[in-house]
């Protein structure tokens, strides 16, 4: 086999571990929303497991890169799509760890009660889960076309984040008792803030992989 052609089953077999990086992430970020919605401790083992994998598969995955480097001296184009997957994992990495403060956010709320219907938030989940999907897609065809939605949901992320932080804010004045519940809803909406910030920057790279330019969202 051709020092090429391995190089290229080389690359296809780490874009499998990274979709499946990113599907374990996607399925960390559902289960932590979910476990802050139903106060579900189950939940919240469910993404402590996921986190551990996602830095199992990390590791691998930057093993990997850099044998690939070692042993087949990419250069130029080449050279930059691995450093494109050292980045991305790293990028994935911190979303699951995201997830799982989400879900310690929820182990520290159990024993309260939500004192408003938690509407803002799963739909804050929603935009920043399909940020991440966008973005691997992506990666995955070497295709900047979805990273332009991909910012389009950012702006509208920060606004929702920004407007939980105001509402939140007057809960918190209007009564004192929900100051302790109000500060945890403002964190998972902040760490669902930051998840939204690492898909951007999923999809930077991207664009750097595919045509060499550096985009930085604004």
């Amino acid at each position: 086999m051709s020092p090429r052609k391995v190089y290229m089953n080389e690359l296809a077999e780490l874009d499998g571990l990274v979709a499946a990086m990113a599907k374990k992430t996607s399925e960390a970020i559902e289960l932590a929303v979910r476990s802050f919605e139903d106060l579900d401790l189950e939940k919240v083992t469910q993404v402590e497991r996921l986190d551990k994998e996602l830095y199992e598969l990390n590791i691998d995955i930057e093993k990997r890169c850099l044998e690939v480097i070692a042993l087949q001296s990419p250069v130029a184009k080449d050279l930059r799509a691995i450093g494109t997957y050292l980045k991305v994992i790293t990028d994935f990495d911190r979303i699951g760890r995201y997830a799982y403060d989400i879900a310690e956010v929820t182990a520290r709320s159990v024993e309260m009660s939500h004192f408003k219907p938690l509407v803002s938030i799963p739909h804050m989940a929603k935009m920043a889960e399909e940020m991440v999907d966008l973005s691997v897609h992506a990666f995955l065809e070497r295709d900047t076309g979805p990273t332009k939605r991909v910012f389009e949901l950012e702006d509208r992320v920060d606004s929702l984040y920004d407007e939980i932080f105001r509402e939140i804010i007057t809960y918190m004045m209007e009564d004192s008792r929900k100051i302790t519940l109000g500060i945890n809803y403002t964190l998972v909406a902040r760490y669902l803030e930051r998840i939204g910030d690492h898909a951007c920057n999923i999809s930077e790279r991207v664009i750097y992989m595919v045509t060499g330019e550096r985009v930085v969202k604004e």
